[in-house]
């Protein structure tokens, strides 16, 4: 079987409440939607998410993208087997258009193609994604096949009354781990987190996300008035081009450190370890490739000791959520999982199943054929901005 045709859209996502963290604020999602179809008719989907601020992507530069890449000659592979198709996505090599020295500038375009041929081919092969992790040997050491995972929440930057309403409901819902966006006005970050703790109770897992918003020369000083309220995590305290500087600052913090927009590849990774820079992975599968880099990512971060997580972006439909879901089912020690908030972050929706978390943050495995997700086309249609169609054989 091969590949027929590739159709990619700029979909706009309304989100429910604007989103803001030190880095952007936004009340919707622009993502990079892509469909699959092979030549007996089988239809996959995939999705990525392009933000500038953290890989330099754009969604009207993965389109470009998409029509300076030879697709025939890249995809045009016949695949009997998830073997065949694992080597024709790991081949897949997008135009980035320009230089691309952290091999990040095609990543939610990767994402968004790749997703959409596992699952095009999963559902010709009647295999739901989550069978592929067990086609990876480099996977072995950090496989564990789940029934139900547990999501964490997150509290973005607001006033006391909003921040206290958010803090009891978590509680209420029964999460377990809470990420608390701070640095958008840093001296103010110990009393909220201290009003915060007061109200998720002592049990709660609260780390904190400063999006880059911290100076080498105060980071230091910001964790330590953060550590009285017992937070468990720090995500990328300074702007990547200072990343280096952790490697000083974590000798001298109790608190451990997580790279999210200085992990975006296997480049990344590496100087990180090498640099002796974090604790922790920050794992996003649009911002870190797709499916497989992802995979490779966490087996790596495994390898040398260190922890990772599962996190999204704001704004993920069901496409990412159910590729994220078959992630987490999967793989063992991820120490925080991000994602499948749909119905709480979206007013646009174009699956048809739901892939919102339930209470506590508990979700099902998914085990239909592909993704496990079927799209509303007509809705997907409406939501389009942009859209282009390319044949492949």
């Amino acid at each position: 079987m091969r590949i027929a045709n590739i159709t990619c859209m700029i979909v706009r996502l309304r989100l429910r409440k604007e989103f803001k963290h030190a880095s952007f604020i936004r009340s919707y999602s622009d993502n990079f939607i892509v469909r699959c179809q092979l030549t007996d008719g089988t239809v996959g989907w995939g999705e990525g998410i392009p933000r500038t601020y953290v890989t330099g992507e754009s969604p009207e530069g993965s389109l470009e993208q998409l029509v300076a890449t030879d697709l025939p000659s890249q995809l045009g592979q016949k695949c009997d087997s998830w073997s065949d198709v694992i080597q024709l996505c790991r081949k897949y090599t997008p135009n980035a258009l320009q230089a691309n020295p952290r091999e990040c500038l095609t990543n939610s375009h990767r994402c968004a193609v790749e997703l959409s041929i596992l699952d095009a081919f999963g559902k010709l092969f009647q295999s739901p994604l989550r069978d592929l992790v067990n086609q990876l040997p480099e996977t072995a050491p950090i496989r564990k096949s789940s029934d139900r995972v547990q999501y964490s929440s997150a509290i973005s930057s607001g006033d006391a009354r909003k921040e206290i309403k958010s803090s009891l409901a978590m509680r209420i819902y029964g999460f377990k781990h809470c990420k608390v966006k701070v640095g958008m006005q840093p001296d103010r970050d110990p009393d909220r987190l201290k009003r915060m703790r007061q109200w998720v109770g002592r049990k709660m897992d609260l780390r904190v996300d400063a999006n880059e918003a911290w100076s080498p020369e105060e980071t230091e000083r910001r964790i330590v008035a953060l550590e009285p309220y017992g937070i468990s995590c720090v995500e990328q305290p300074v702007a990547h081009a200072q990343n280096d500087s952790l490697a000083a600052i974590r000798k001298n913090v109790a608190t451990p450190l997580m790279l999210d927009e200085s992990l975006t590849s296997i480049i990344d990774a590496e100087h990180a370890i090498e640099n002796g820079t974090c604790d922790l992975f920050n794992i996003r599968l649009s911002k870190c490739g797709g499916f497989l880099n992802s995979l490779q990512l966490a087996a790596i971060a495994h390898k040398a000791g260190l922890g990772y997580q599962l996190g999204c972006h704001p704004g993920e439909s069901g496409i990412l959520s159910a590729a994220g879901r078959h992630f987490a089912t999967t793989v063992g020690s991820i120490r925080y999982r991000e994602g499948s908030a749909d119905k709480h972050l979206l007013k646009d929706f174009i699956t048809r199943e739901s892939l919102t978390f339930g209470y506590g943050g508990w979700a099902p495995a998914l085990d239909s054929a592909g993704l496990g997700i079927t799209i509303d086309e007509t809705k997907l249609s409406n939501l389009s901005l942009r859209t282009r169609s390319f044949p492949i054989t």
